[in-house]
């Protein structure tokens, strides 16, 4: 390898196993670790440690997309970073809006990092009289009957869902409907969407459910 990536402008989704999409991620949060402590390069063998996987595993994910780092010198930390941050799409904002102000869509909103990685928050949405008018982080909590023709005003590539359940179909309904390809789904519901329409679903109290079954595991005798 000569040092130079080869990236491959490609629909990654195809024939790219789910695990190798689940740990991009992670990669880059490591790599933003190094580059933050001035890390110049580092070696799959070093990287790999880090992720608890094998280096042949991390040198297979990276294949997927390009050729990168070079043998003998492994990878240079800032253009990895650089060349991940491209194939998650973050070379290019994304605005987003919220739709709940509860507990958990204001932690949402207060979340600085969203905004370090290019995703915009740029309206709340609520349907509480209290709050509406109000500001969260400097976005202003609308009424969530605007959400319609302000979807229709303005550009919006993520709808973020924190609403209560019974709430989360209708509201993910508008955001179809008004052109949103991309829900963030934090309600505790499986939501009825388009073929075309990306959802990711973050469902907590599975999660810590999850938790509680492995601990109790390692309980048994």
């Amino acid at each position: 390898m000569d040092g130079k990536s080869n990236f491959r402008n490609k629909n990654y989704s195809e024939g790219i196993p789910y695990a190798t999409i689940k740990r991009m991620p992670i990669y880059y949060r490591f790599l933003g670790d190094l580059a933050n402590k001035e890390v110049e390069r580092v070696s799959s063998r070093e990287l790999a440690v880090k992720m608890g996987i094998n280096p042949s595993q991390l040198r297979q994910d990276l294949s997927y997309f390009g050729s990168f780092g070079q043998q003998g010198y492994g990878y240079r930390v800032n253009e990895l970073l650089q060349e991940i941050s491209r194939i998650l799409g973050l070379n290019q904002p994304l605005n987003m809006v919220l739709i709940g102000a509860g507990h958990l869509g204001t932690a949402l909103a207060n979340y600085e990092n969203f905004g370090r990685r290019g995703f915009v928050i740029t309206a709340i949405f609520d349907n509480n009289p209290a709050k509406i008018g109000d500001f969260v982080s400097g976005i202003l909590i609308h009424d969530i009957k605007e959400l319609r023709q302000y979807l229709q005003s303005n550009l919006v590539d993520v709808g973020i869902i924190a609403t209560p359940a019974e709430f989360a179909q209708e509201a993910a309904n508008q955001l179809i409907e008004e052109g949103v390809k991309g829900i963030w789904n934090f309600a505790p519901v499986s939501l009825k969407t388009p073929e075309e329409v990306i959802v990711e679903n973050v469902h907590i109290s599975e999660s810590l459910l999850l938790l509680s079954f492995k601990l109790q595991q390692k309980r048994l005798p």
